[in-house]
């Protein structure tokens, strides 16, 4: 294996300075400034430019194909003009194709950009590389927002979640769609004043088969990228947008019932009444607040099967945590935050060390621009007292400070502070308070090309463990042929945050990845990727472990993989993972186990797992992706398949089921295991208002099947009517097939401006 390794580090690092050598940057597509209009017209949105402010715009034009290639001129091209008055935006999108067929699988907002015609623009109204807006439509009319954050540089950065007040509608001709927006300036943050923003335009188009973007982007960056976008220059400077305060109450009522409880002999009927309010103290900040607050509405995560060793990351989707949500969350790294917002109504309960519901009294955030290069966030929660837990209340609070230096590098600072409140009525041995403060320099190039960052942070805790602090470093480089990356993360023992993530503890890992981009010019790929990632872990021995007394190695991960983009759509990997482990705690990887049996800690295992992952065309009827994974595993093997696939019903809807099996056979005592995740879900879209999802999961591991049926009616802009129908069954024995709760929810939420 270590001979293997040297070879191909030897074979990628001759290609990527042969690259080096021999290959130069494409030329970014120059813009020319694109000018929006003042106008005093009434604008109806219908999808006809009969207005006599469009016939007087110039438009934006000459889009440039991204897919498959990234050196032509779009087959599909668009136009864009822009236009506003006191109060809106106004956006009009003429996209040309071959015929009236365009694919819009269905009716229900936030729709994927892969695989339907769309197109989706997004404003930097600071114009500092680093936050956007996005807005989205489809030839039928449906919408779909988002937020951009970090400048778009990877998918993460995409918050799709985010929702809030605006109108557009499209009209579908021969050979053409138009579509128009309107977007109020109270839904966006910007200084006031000002006279110009960055834009950005991209679109998919399913008949010529490409995606496309007003301002040219290299294959090997993603289309959210802001470092590729051209200037909106106003015809006056921009005026704050009058009084900007809205109210957003709600009312629920729901029935449930917990058949695991003995003592609850019948359904409890409940009822809510609570809401949001948002308050622009400026045209660039914004104070939120919350009282009893309900995310009974969110949809449910989708249950994964873990054969892994730690907790499992899943992200934000409550809206009130979004707007700004990168100021708070994006320090640090996935596996290392000092600050989780899902952490916020979740408590541990301390005699049964199981996570548990605590509920969210009141809450406020203050966040937005100070001025164009500097950027604050102020949040405070208080949760409810859980008596039958025996856990007192908490106080959440985090402050985040982010100043931009140089071009578009930027500094942040970040406070999180947890209170217990009157702990000493409560007989738990939880921590009287938990606070957390890093620093953190970020990175980014003014060409793109080195983009990371560099952080520390420090943890306060009533508790004796020792080194209570950590360290994270990424740096990348890209260029058009090649990528390059070194990161390296210490996190002490004693670096708890309890409203952050932190995967692991009393760790050093440093980890250098390589890869090469191939573009080939026949054939069916679009384009390649091929490279390696390493990674050394060490345990520095300061915890009370007696594995490791002192800095050991305790894991070695070599994974070289191949990514490859065809011309069709359609998407496919192979990863080739080689792990050396050795356990710091006794450990049952199939998780279904009985308690006796376990790997012993202090073991160790060298195992190799081959990995095929292949995603079909999206554009297609029927779609599907299949995973595949096959090796040894620990001191045993695994063999595994999973993926989903999707028929859908244009526009009305589509029935999918995602599948996970895995079989897990270990050396004796172990019992052979077959881990199954089964997940149908059923999406129906009645009109562009009425939507219905049905999500059902079984989990043998988690030994549970859950069914989510959500019936959402959007009566008036971001004002809706919700059903919620949620039941869990205990699956083990399955001849004793039983309820373990059940609940109905009824919700009503309106959004109000003042």
């Amino acid at each position: 294996m270590q001979k293997t390794i040297c070879l191909f580090l030897v074979l990628i690092s001759f290609q990527i300075c042969y690259s080096q050598e021999s290959s130069s940057q494409l030329p970014l597509g120059m813009k020319p400034d694109i000018y929006a209009n003042k106008t005093t017209e009434q604008i109806v949105l219908d999808g006809v430019l009969d207005e006599a402010i469009w016939q007087e715009s110039v438009k934006g034009a000459d889009f440039w194909q991204n897919f498959p290639y990234d050196s032509l001129s779009a087959f599909a091209q668009s136009e864009i003009y822009l236009a506003y008055d006191d109060n809106n935006l106004y956006v009009a999108l003429k996209c040309y194709s071959k015929s009236a067929d365009f694919l819009v699988p269905s009716l229900k907002r936030d729709y994927s950009f892969f695989g339907s015609d769309n197109i989706s623009v997004f404003f930097d109204t600071y114009s500092d590389q680093t936050s956007a807006f996005l807005f989205g439509l489809n030839p039928m009319g449906v919408r779909r927002e988002a937020l951009i954050s970090n400048g778009g540089r990877q998918r993460s950065d995409f918050q799709g979640s985010w929702d809030n007040k605006w109108d557009a509608e499209s009209k579908i001709y021969e050979d053409y769609w138009i579509g128009e927006m309107a977007i109020p300036f109270k839904t966006l943050r910007f200084k006031e004043g000002t006279k110009s923003w960055r834009m950005q335009c991209y679109r998919n188009d399913s008949q010529f088969n490409e995606i496309s973007s007003f301002v040219r982007i290299p294959r090997n960056r993603i289309l959210m990228d802001m470092t590729y976008m051209a200037n909106v220059v106003f015809e006056e400077p921009l005026k704050k947008p009058g009084p900007n305060i809205s109210v957003i109450p709600y009312v629920s009522g729901s029935v449930l019932r917990d058949f695991e409880d003995l003592d609850e002999t019948k359904a409890v009927s409940k009822a809510a009444i609570g809401g949001d309010a948002k308050i622009a103290i400026s045209s660039s900040l914004n104070l939120d607040l919350t009282v009893n607050p309900d995310f009974s509405q969110v949809e449910v995560d989708q249950q994964v099967t873990n054969l892994d060793r730690f907790e499992i990351f899943f992200p934000e989707r409550r809206q009130f945590f979004l707007e700004n949500a990168d100021l708070f969350s994006s320090f640090g790294a996935t596996r290392l935050n000092p600050f989780f917002s899902r952490r916020i109504g979740i408590a541990l309960d301390t005699t049964t060390e199981t996570n548990v519901q605590n509920a969210i009294l009141y809450g406020a955030r203050l966040s937005g621009k100070i001025n164009p290069r500097l950027r604050v966030g102020l949040i405070n929660m208080q949760t409810a007292s859980q008596v039958d837990n025996d856990l007192p209340s908490f106080n959440y609070t985090v402050a985040a400070v982010e100043q931009n230096v140089f071009k578009r590098s930027s500094l942040a600072f970040i406070l999180v502070n947890k209170d217990a409140i009157n702990a000493k009525d409560f007989g738990t041995s939880v921590n009287t308070y938990n606070r957390t403060a890093g620093l953190e320099y970020r990175i980014a190039s003014a060409d793109n090309a080195w983009n990371g960052k560099v952080n520390f942070m420090g943890l306060a805790a009533p508790n004796e463990e020792e080194q209570k602090f950590s360290h994270f470093t990424q740096l990348v480089y890209t260029q058009r042929k090649y990528r390059l990356e070194w990161a390296h993360m210490l996190v002490g023992e004693g670096f708890a945050p309890e409203v952050g993530f932190v995967q692991r503890r009393d760790i050093f890992l440093f980890s250098p990845e390589a890869s090469m981009f191939l573009y080939p010019k026949k054939g069916a790929m679009s384009q390649g990727e091929i490279g390696f990632d390493l990674a050394w872990i060490y345990r520095l021995g300061k915890s009370d472990n007696e594995v490791f007394t002192d800095f050991q190695q305790a894991e070695f991960r070599f994974e070289p993989f191949m990514r490859l983009n065809f011309k069709n759509n359609a998407r496919g990997n192979i990863t080739l993972a080689y792990n050396k482990i050795k356990l710091a705690d006794d450990f049952d990887p199939t998780r279904l186990q009985e308690d006796s049996i376990f790997l012993a800690a202090g073991t160790e295992y060298g195992f190799t797992n081959l990995e095929l992952n292949y995603r079909s065309d999206p554009t297609k009827v029927l779609t599907w992706n299949v995973r595949t994974n096959t090796g040894s595993f620990y001191n045993g093997i695994r063999l595994g398949v999973g993926g989903e696939f999707s028929v859908r019903y244009q526009p009305r809807g589509s029935i999918g089921l995602s599948y996970s099996y895995n079989y897990v056979k270990l050396d004796a005592p172990f019992v052979p295991s077959n881990l199954w995740l089964i997940g149908p879900r059923i999406d129906l879209t009645f009109s562009k208002k009425v939507f219905l999802t049905t999500f059902i999961q079984y989990n043998n591991q988690s030994d549970n099947l859950n069914i989510n049926a959500r019936f959402q009616w959007r009566f008036q802009p971001v004002s809706d009517f919700f059903i919620v129908y949620t039941d869990n069954y205990l699956t083990d024995p399955f001849d004793q097939f039983s309820v373990r709760n059940r609940a109905l929810v009824a919700k009503v939420t309106y959004w109000l401006n003042l």
